[in-house]
């Protein structure tokens, strides 16, 4: 591909994150019901399937060896406008698309319609056990999702983050890498054993019992999972993560389309790293990072302003400054504006004074009150890695003149997955007494590992 040459598709469909790739491959083919079934299944996979798992393969190759060779268009006139990892730091996810199949599969035997999953299933086998997916093409090339009507649906809206969804590949990619032989009755089989266990980091994942050299996971788990209370407390919760997802929707409209209060001095670069920081977040941190936004709007005196700093709980994670600003009617909106910009600007230089580790620090402010009255919203990102003597001595005058975050107050708190968890705070049982679930583990090593931990400055 170059300038004044037609290009030749790559994918359906790329997403980059960090040092994550993943490429999509999406085919529709009809699934022939009159033939014999071996028959019908072998032509399907055939093209549905093989032929997407090439595609994705060779899309990674050619990313590989050509990244700055990337174009949206087939006159190769616009280039891939977001920077890649090295190839040596990218971390490829290969996913192929499917349709066709769950309406006939239904039909035929029931259930949900989604494939069926088999780790030990490779290469040809696929053509002998209808239905079944395992490990697709050359297993030394890396795994290959297979995902169809059914279960794309299910899983990019229960997992509707990309950390979220990039955490479950990962996860997947290990299993069926692994020794352990792997059956489920279908994907959203696997997604609710996946949401229901945790391992040693506190994060989802495939954590079985030892001493088996084989699982099997039947119908049953994503029904109940859907039913229980656990879910149900979760999605209530999730309910407010979602205001965090509109900022992201309503910052990138004005930089996509222009019209922006006032537009960074450093173009739309410094936004693009704002929202990439933002769109990072999993669902239950965006729940946290919600709360805490818009408890501090509607805690704050309407003629004072309020700030809250929320620290990373994981290394890379950045710094948030959320500042909540009086609106001052006798004032004009551009002076208003102008002096909450610069006072979190501020805020975002003496942070990193207060706190040296902070290398990544975004800022957001908006009106103080929740009184339905219009709200807006400004977002900066300050970039502390490379942090200058002359920048300190900026921040120190700026503390000194402000006062700006002398006198805090530090609080701690834990933000659980699914709510309806006892927590050792609410009932005074120690982490490491038996776990109030009934499992028969320490609170530590169960219920009390589901959580996420946060700690705030106000």
């Amino acid at each position: 591909m170059g300038p004044g040459r037609e290009g030749k598709e790559v994918c359906d469909l790329l997403v980059v994150c960090g040092q994550h790739v993943i490429i999509f491959s999406d085919k529709h083919c009809r699934f022939e019901e009159g033939n014999d079934i071996n028959l019908a299944w072998s032509r399907w996979f055939r093209k549905a399937v093989l032929k997407s798992a090439d595609q994705v393969r060779g899309a990674e190759r050619w990313i590989r060896s050509f990244p700055a060779r990337l174009f949206l268009d087939r006159a190769c006139r616009n280039r891939f406008p977001i920077a890649l990892p090295t190839p040596g730091d990218a971390i490829f996810h290969r996913i192929v698309v499917a349709h066709g199949v769950s309406k006939p599969f239904k039909r035929l035997g029931g259930g949900s319609g989604s494939l069926m999953l088999m780790s030990d299933v490779a290469g040809n086998r696929h053509y002998d056990i209808p239905f079944t997916i395992g490990w697709v093409g050359d297993t030394s090339e890396g795994y290959v999702h297979v995902f169809d009507d059914t279960t794309l649906d299910i899983v990019v809206k229960t997992l509707d983050t990309i950390t979220d969804f990039v955490w479950y590949l990962q996860s997947k990619e290990r299993l069926f890498a692994g020794n352990t032989k792997i059956s489920a009755t279908g994907e959203e089989e696997l997604l609710a054993y996946y949401l229901g266990h945790l391992n040693s980091e506190e994060r989802h994942d495939f954590v079985f019992p030892g001493g088996y050299d084989a699982v099997a996971l039947t119908e049953g788990h994503w029904e109940r999972f859907l039913v229980s209370p656990e879910r149900a407390a979760q999605l209530e919760a999730d309910k407010v993560s979602y205001f965090w997802d509109g900022l992201i929707e309503k910052f990138s409209h004005h930089v996509m389309q222009g019209t922006q209060y006032e537009a960074s001095p450093a173009g739309v670069s410094e936004q693009e790293r704002i929202f990439r920081f933002m769109a990072k977040e999993p669902r239950t941190r965006r729940r946290m990072l919600s709360n805490a936004l818009l408890e501090k709007v509607a805690i704050t005196p309407r003629d004072h302003w309020g700030v809250r700093l929320i620290l990373p709980s994981n290394p890379g994670d950045p710094h948030y400054v959320f500042l909540a600003f009086p609106h001052y009617s006798s004032v004009p909106e551009h002076e208003n504006r102008t002096a909450r910009r610069q006072l979190l600007s501020d805020y975002c230089m003496v942070t990193k004074l207060e706190h040296r580790g902070a290398e990544h620090i975004v800022g957001i402010a908006t009106e103080v009150g929740l009184d339905g009255s219009p709200h807006t919203e400004d977002a900066l990102y300050y970039d502390a890695t490379d942090w200058t003597d002359a920048e300190e001595r900026e921040a120190r005058a700026i503390q000194n003149e402000l006062g700006l975050l002398k006198n805090v107050k530090i609080s701690r708190g834990t933000e659980h997955d699914y709510p309806t968890k006892v927590t050792p705070s609410s009932v005074g049982i120690s982490r490491n007494s038996r776990c109030t679930c009934g499992s028969g583990k320490r609170y530590k090593r169960c219920c009390g590992r589901d959580a996420q931990k946060t700690r705030a400055v106000s």
